[in-house]
């Protein structure tokens, strides 16, 4: 039996990645990602803050397999910092598959935090680059708005939102993944190993319908 979650003021959804080419028909589509549109639109509406990610990568971008001559998407080379997996060419800067979904209805997001956009080097984490030490800024935003949870959906369960919801943990945050409004890619046992760090971590997955709101003054 899963707790309730009751969310108020110091809580903020944070949603991965809603973008064209991570949904079915896109350059890196995620099994059934469109699924979650409807469920993120929905569960949107019961937080007062939220903010959304976007992958936003320039063409040549060194994590993607066209990059590197003879190799192909889902192999894996050594970098200096750290193993990558090599993509599909997606989410380049100002295309159509970089764009969020156009049936994502969240026009109360607060702010959206594009990554990935430096071209020597990947980000899966919306608060870290792949180094593990150049940050995005955000650890820095949600201090100062006051923040103490942060709510996960989104598009990879096993990529973006793994990485995310462990350096919210890393940064203090209390991370709380929403299971059901994500979808996996699973590259070589990934969604396992997700599970498994979040189990090590103590970050908890619920389902959405899980989550009530306080009621005003309460």
């Amino acid at each position: 039996m899963t707790d309730n979650f009751t969310i108020g003021d110091r809580d903020v959804l944070l949603i991965v990645d809603i973008q064209n080419d991570f949904c079915p028909g896109g350059s890196l589509s995620v099994p059934s990602g469109d699924e979650v549109v409807p469920l993120i639109n929905g569960l949107a509406a019961r937080f007062a803050h939220v903010v959304l990610t976007q992958d936003w990568h320039p063409r040549g971008h060194l994590s993607f397999a066209s990059s590197h001559p003879g190799k192909k998407p889902y192999q894996t080379i050594a970098l200096a910092y750290s193993t990558q997996v090599l993509w599909p060419d997606h989410c380049v800067q100002g295309t159509s598959g970089a764009a969020f979904r156009e049936d994502l209805a969240v026009p109360h997001a607060e702010l959206v935090l594009r990554k990935g956009y430096h071209r020597e080097i990947d980000s899966y984490s919306a608060f870290f680059e792949n180094d593990r030490k150049t940050r995005t800024g955000l650890a820095g935003y949600l201090r100062e708005r006051s923040f103490r949870r942060v709510f996960l959906a989104g598009l990879a369960f096993d990529f973006c939102v793994r990485y995310s919801a462990e350096d919210a943990h890393r940064e203090g945050f209390e991370a709380i993944v929403i299971e059901d409004t994500c979808r996996g890619i699973d590259v070589d046992g990934s969604m396992a190993a997700t599970r498994e760090r979040f189990r090590i971590l103590g970050i908890c997955c619920i389902p959405a319908d899980s989550i009530e709101v306080r009621p005003a003054g309460a």
